[in-house]
C-alpha cells in the first residue's frame, strides 16, 4: 500500500504546484518484475486514493480492477528500454509545455540544475497522445536522456523512485520559468565551459 499512497501524494504535489490541471498527467512506478502501478484514466490527480491506483503487467493488461491511464503505452516503452527507471511522471507544466508548443527545448548549459538534475533534455516529435505511436517517437531518445519535452503535449521524466521523478519534473518547470524570465530582462548568459563540463561529468547524463 505504501507505493500506492506515494503515487497519490505525488499526484497531489503536482496539482498543488500547478504542474498539472485536474485530470491531466499520469504517474507510474515499478512494483516488481511482473507488474507496475499507475494512475487511473480520468481521475483528478489531487484527490487520488490508494484504492484508485491500477496494477498492470508490462504489456498493459490490468491485474484486478480499474482502467489504466490512457498514456500507458508511453510508460511501457520507457520501462522496457530503461531497466534502471523505477518511476515515471508525465505532466503538462505550463512553461515547459509552452516551449514544447513552439518547438524549443531547454539549453542544459545555463543553470547547474539543468545539467545535474535534468541532463540533456530531449525534444520528442509529436505523436497522438495515448497511442502506440508514442512508443515509436520516444524510443530513439531513451538511452541518453531522462528528461523529455513532448512536442505539442507536455513533458515526461524518469526517476529512480517516485520522489526523484517528481523532483525532476518540478526542476524542469522551474528552470523553464527562470529562462523565460531571464529572456524578458536580457540575453541569458551560459555557464563557463569548464564549469559545464564538470557538471556534466558528475551528472552521468542519462543515468538515474
Amino acid at each position: 500500500m505504501q507505493l500506492r499512497s506515494q503515487i497519490c501524494e505525488v499526484g497531489k504535489w503536482m496539482w498543488d504546484r500547478g504542474i498539472i490541471g485536474a485530470i491531466e498527467g499520469n504517474i507510474s512506478c515499478r512494483l516488481d518484475n511482473e507488474s507496475m502501478l499507475c494512475t487511473p484514466s480520468g481521475n483528478h490527480k489531487g484527490t487520488l486514493k490508494p484504492e484508485d491506483i491500477v496494477k498492470t503487467d508490462y504489456s498493459g493488461g490490468v491485474i484486478g480492477v480499474g482502467k489504466a491511464s490512457s498514456e500507458i503505452q508511453l510508460h511501457l516503452e520507457i520501462y522496457d528500454k530503461r531497466p534502471d527507471c523505477k518511476a515515471i511522471v508525465h505532466a503538462h507544466p505550463p512553461t515547459a509545455t509552452a516551449l514544447a508548443v513552439i518547438g524549443e527545448t531547454i539549453p542544459d548549459n545555463y543553470l547547474p540544475e539543468a545539467a545535474v538534475v535534468l541532463g540533456s533534455v530531449a525534444f520528442v516529435p509529436f505523436a497522438m497522445p495515448g497511442t502506440e505511436e508514442m512508443r515509436t517517437v520516444i524510443a530513439p531518445f531513451l538511452e541518453f536522456h531522462k528528461t523529455f519535452l513532448l512536442e505539442q503535449h507536455g513533458a515526461v521524466v524518469l526517476g529512480k523512485d517516485l520522489v526523484d521523478a517528481f523532483t525532476r519534473m518540478e526542476t524542469l518547470e522551474r528552470i523553464c520559468k527562470v529562462l523565460h524570465l531571464a529572456r524578458q530582462i536580457g540575453l541569458p548568459k551560459p555557464l563557463p565551459p569548464e564549469a559545464f563540463e564538470f557538471l556534466l561529468k558528475n551528472s552521468l547524463n542519462a543515468k538515474l
